[in-house]
């Protein structure tokens, strides 16, 4: 009992030695903490905590894509590539009238039997709602290549300057997946 609680107390002092809380390791310098000045971006532009930054969705069933020769749909052996979006981010910055988002996600992409590697077109949708209002929608055709030694790759698809109306945050949503079309829709 007495070795347990010397090793408690050893633990305890050694935490306490710790300090991960420099204003160095949050970005400050010494100079701009002791007298109060912060760069003129930094006052122009101020990071949104990401609680007030809308969450990225992916839609049910817009998070695969896959493309088969000329009139062959959904025929396995006619697949020319198939791709699928998966881990999703943004950042958010406030100006002085609105949110500006950068939305991002990562995506894998894999030749299929009538495929060959290269570089490829996929339609990326990207869009913003709050409730039943759509406050942001555009497509994006993103390209990708699958490398040729492989046949399967990896990409990063990153959309930035989405604008968003100053007190967004709380009930906005953020979207983003394929979309195959009709593209005359907003």
């Amino acid at each position: 009992m007495r070795g347990t609680l010397a090793g408690l107390s050893l633990l305890a002092i050694l935490a306490g030695c710790n300090q991960t809380d420099n204003s160095a390791n949050l970005g400050v310098s010494s100079d701009a903490a002791a007298t109060g000045d912060q760069p003129a971006a930094a006052q122009q532009q101020a990071a949104v905590i990401q609680g007030g930054c809308p969450q990225v969705f992916l839609r049910d069933g817009t998070a695969v894509y896959r493309k088969y020769a000329k009139g062959a749909k959904d025929d396995p052996e006619k697949l020319l590539f198939q791709a699928t979006l998966a881990d999703t981010t943004r950042r958010c910055v406030l100006n002085e009238s609105q949110l500006v988002v950068t939305v991002m996600a990562q995506g894998r992409i894999v030749t299929g039997p009538a495929g060959t590697p290269g570089t490829v077109t996929m339609p990326i949708r990207v869009a913003a709602t709050d409730g039943t209002q759509t406050l942001y929608s555009q497509l994006v055709q993103f390209e990708a290549t699958i490398p040729a030694d492989s046949g399967t790759g990896q990409f990063i698809f990153s959309h930035a300057n989405i604008p968003l109306p100053g007190g967004s945050g709380n009930f906005t949503k953020l979207y983003m997946g394929f979309d195959e079309g009709p593209y005359n829709t907003k």
